[in-house]
């Protein structure tokens, strides 16, 4: 089960005579709801649970079902009380009760510290201020509550009853420690309890079993954080003692673009460049940073009433390329009321014509990503001091063929596309490796390069000096 803050996924998996075959045996959209006050934007979980359960028991039709692991976004999570009920909602990270709590927590803390402690990247919604907000506004939730999961934790207990923190979303919480146990600096910063938390196990951890269909099918957690799965279904090449030279974009919602480590970055220059170091599978790391990435594309469409990007491709390509760019990280897009006024505003703000046009909407939504890969490119060089030699775009974003292509040409480096489906498959190779079909990550990844051919990109022709320098003013520009 691969849920995504817009839509969730159901993916059988088989795997035979060397091969991996996966299938989609449902979809549906992701369900929020208001609290009955009104205050707060929330999952609706027990819809969620109930709609993937329906689609499991749907699902042992087709035949036996070995095992059932679920990945889902980052940093939301759900409270239990002592009887293991839910308390007060799970509340979603773009609704607007962490403002100013980072700020107010980096001022009693310090950025330095609280870096050095956890080496996760300064986003207002992780978790770590959500917590630090509930405890100001809503403290009752918090004395009442004797567990924290995360979304995926807390569907996994759902189906067999075992309470779990999963290592990898533990991470993105900003306050494990990068020893691996909970920070109780950080938790008593937050307001929590230190027992709020169970240490976290490992990504392919047997939780227990399920009955479905008359069946029982084991729970395996997972790199329950979506991006954890989907760098392990990665193509990626071994990891040598030097590192990599192949970074990777996983390309939905967000883009989270990266490497892959062995040891965790959290140097002063990591920091200032606002990398993360989020847990992976086998405990590797996730050194990278998050970009706003399909997003504005997502919502300008249902601006709009148009059905995708594909329905407009060619208009986008035609358009006048770097005729309008912005941030996309600028906290003005998370969620702004109209995303389309939110980026004419921002050009003509910046002394750039808007995009009057949904293809010259577009057009500037994918030059910026585009500038923004090569960017944090040019920042994981240095970083590392050691240069790229190829580019990885996986998710849904890798079938957008103007975007891969832009940032071959944008990054001057090739681009390898695919696979699609990379977070199902990192998904079901965890649980493949934990019942024993599967050696390990690497043995896991040239199956998935055995079964799924890769679309090839070469750069072209590179970006105007002229549009990149108006992109680094931009993107260095303070925020309100």
């Amino acid at each position: 089960m691969d849920l995504g803050a817009g839509s969730g996924r159901v993916i059988a998996g088989t795997l035979a005579e060397g091969r991996i075959a996966i299938e989609e045996v449902g979809r549906f959209r992701t369900p929020t709801c208001t609290d009955a006050a009104g205050k707060y934007q929330c999952w609706d979980l027990d819809a969620i649970v109930d709609r993937v359960r329906e689609i499991l028991e749907q699902a042992t039709a087709a035949g036996p079902l070995e095992s059932v692991g679920v990945d889902s976004w980052g940093v939301d999570y759900v409270l239990l009380d002592a009887d293991r009920r839910r308390v007060g909602h799970a509340v979603c990270y773009r609704d607007k009760r962490t403002q100013g709590a980072m700020a107010r927590m980096c001022a009693r803390l310090g950025r330095e510290e609280i870096y050095a402690r956890t080496g996760i990247q300064f986003l207002p919604f992780n978790t770590l201020y959500q917590l630090a907000a509930c405890a100001e506004q809503e403290p009752g939730w918090l004395e009442q509550a004797r567990h924290l999961v995360m979304i995926p934790d807390y569907v996994h207990y759902c189906f067999c009853g075992a309470l779990a923190n999963e290592y990898t979303n533990a991470t993105t919480t900003q306050m494990l420690g990068l020893n691996g146990a909970w920070d109780p600096v950080l938790l008593d910063a937050a307001g929590v309890a230190r027992d709020l938390m169970q240490p976290p196990v490992d990504a392919g951890t047997v939780l227990g079993t399920m009955r479905l269909g008359g069946q029982a099918a084991r729970v395996i957690a997972p790199a329950t954080h979506d991006t954890g799965s989907a760098v392990a279904g990665t193509p990626l090449g071994r990891l040598d003692e030097a590192g990599t030279d192949e970074a990777y974009i996983s390309s939905g919602t967000w883009s989270l673009m990266g490497i892959e480590s062995r040891e965790p970055l959290a140097t002063a220059a990591a920091l200032s460049m606002n990398f993360t170091n989020e847990g992976g599978l086998e405990r590797r790391y996730r050194v990278l940073k998050n970009i706003t990435g399909m997003w504005p594309m997502q919502r300008v469409c249902e601006e709009h009433g148009v059905e995708g990007f594909h329905a407009l491709a060619a208009e986008v390509e035609a358009a006048d390329a770097w005729r309008s760019i912005f941030n996309p990280n600028d906290p003005a897009f998370l969620n702004p009321a109209s995303m389309t006024e939110a980026i004419q505003q921002a050009c003509t703000r910046t002394g750039q014509p808007a995009p009057e046009t949904v293809p010259q909407l577009m057009r500037a939504i994918v030059d910026s990503l585009a500038l923004s890969y090569r960017k944090v490119k040019e920042e994981l060089e240095s970083l590392t001091g050691r240069r790229l030699r190829r580019i990885r775009i996986l998710g849904g974003g890798c079938r957008n063929r103007l975007l891969n292509q832009l940032c071959a040409d944008a990054c001057q480096l090739p681009v390898s596309a695919g696979p699609v489906e990379a977070s199902a498959l990192g998904n079901l190779c965890a649980q493949w490796i934990a019942l024993g079909a599967i050696e390990n990550l690497d043995a896991a990844r040239a199956l998935i390069r055995a079964s799924f051919p890769c679309e090839e990109y070469e750069p072209g022709a590179e970006v105007p000096e002229e549009a990149w320098k108006r992109f680094l003013g931009l993107a260095s520009a303070p925020r309100d």
